[in-house]
């Protein structure tokens, strides 16, 4: 069985659908090595500009594999390093839309957190629940989380494991829009091929001045900012798109 699907719904826009529908897309670390492997794929395709993933339109991810888990001792957990999935998910060099329905818990709460832009539909539902197992997040949960909420909002969720309505994510600023949820996948689409329209190249450098930029001081992150601008005064796409402005039309960039 394939624990994840591909498909290309629109040229320049790569799509992954995670694929265990039975056990809620619980993530297995064959789910997780599927996963990371169609995201190194497509890295390499040129011609996709963004990817969205989704668990499909009952459910996103209700976190890791406990049936696994369950087995696994300290020494196990060594020997798997699960952190070379979220690090390899992280690494992911093009923009990445999380389109979630239904539930996004523990591990798929932390792989939304992974992606530069999540839609949500009505009833999604986001939370880290796994202290009522005896455990913490281990996928950046406790780290990425209060980053991205603050330390108090984050806390009053990790410590209780109670999960956020799709609202209360926007409230706080981890969710970007919300849909019905019949049309999560074409609002994820609509925003990823709107990306797939801008330079390449110029995309990569925004993403990652951002990611690296964020946790720095303020006069560090300016400083890769200014340097991203100024590597991409070289490009050709830079040539194309004021050219492209200024003859009214519109711009063709080759990520070059």
């Amino acid at each position: 069985m394939n624990f994840i699907l591909t498909d290309r719904p629109d040229r320049a826009v790569g799509r992954i659908t995670l694929n265990r529908p039975d056990v809620r897309n619980a993530l297995s670390y064959e789910l997780r090595q599927e996963l990371i492997d169609a995201l190194a794929a497509y890295a390499a395709e040129e011609d996709i500009r963004c990817v969205i993933l989704t668990g499909g339109p009952e459910v996103f991810a209700a976190g890791a594999d406990l049936r696994q888990l369950a087995r696994m001792g300290p020494v196990d957990m060594i020997e798997v390093a699960p952190e070379q999935y979220w690090q390899a998910i992280a690494a992911f060099p093009k923009p990445l839309i999380a389109a979630v329905n239904g539930l996004a818990l523990g591990g798929g709460f932390e792989l939304a957190l992974l992606a530069d832009i999540i839609v949500a539909g009505e009833s999604a539902k986001f939370g880290l629940p796994e202290v009522k197992v005896g455990l913490i997040p281990g996928g950046g949960g406790t780290q990425r989380l209060p980053r991205s909420i603050g330390k108090h909002a984050a806390l009053r969720y990790l410590l209780t494991g109670d999960t956020m309505s799709a609202d209360t994510a926007r409230a706080l600023g981890l969710v970007c829009d919300i849909v019905p949820d019949s049309e999560v996948p074409e609002a994820a689409l609509a925003i990823a091929a709107r990306i797939a329209k801008r330079a390449p190249l110029a995309l990569r450098q925004l993403k990652e001045a951002v990611i690296e930029g964020t946790d720095l001081p303020l006069d560090a992150a300016l400083l890769i900012e200014r340097k991203a601008l100024q590597l991409l005064l070289a490009s050709e796409d830079k040539a194309e798109g004021i050219s492209a402005f200024l003859e009214k039309r519109a711009p063709v960039f080759r990520g070059k």
